[in-house]
């Protein structure tokens, strides 16, 4: 039995709809509350009103990339220490070495496999939980 994680709200960025959906039916076998957003200025929008527990972030989408997202949740006070954590096709070790650079706090590659996935997440809860 999935354990539960209700009181967690993870925020999925992706701009292709199916990436999100796959993400959100994954999640919630967990019971975590996901919030989708497929832009990285509709993420921007919605962290700054709602502070999720741990934001799952794509590097390829238009207008604002994710490193983008990054950089501008890093260079804020209030979401400086948020976990982030990049969800990509991008898997060249220049990508990787960026992310964390960037200030990811872990780097999954897609195809997406669940138990990595959750294990990562738990990470940073746990992380959160200490500090």
């Amino acid at each position: 039995m999935p354990k539960d994680y209700s009181q967690f709200t993870v925020l999925a960025v992706d701009d292709v709809p199916l990436n999100l959906l796959l993400v959100e039916k994954m999640l919630t076998r967990y019971k975590f509350n996901v919030k989708k957003a497929n832009s990285g200025s509709e993420a921007l929008e919605m962290i700054h009103a709602e502070l999720p527990s741990v934001v799952l972030l794509d590097l390829l989408m238009p207008n604002m990339d994710g490193y983008e997202v990054l950089s501008r949740l890093r260079s804020n006070p209030q979401t400086k220490d948020l976990p982030v954590i990049i969800l990509t096709a991008l898997n060249s070790d220049a990508d990787i070495i960026r992310g964390f650079k960037a200030g990811a706090n872990d780097f999954i590659t897609k195809p997406i496999i669940m138990d990595k996935l959750v294990k990562s997440i738990e990470k940073q809860l746990e992380k959160r939980d200490i500090e």
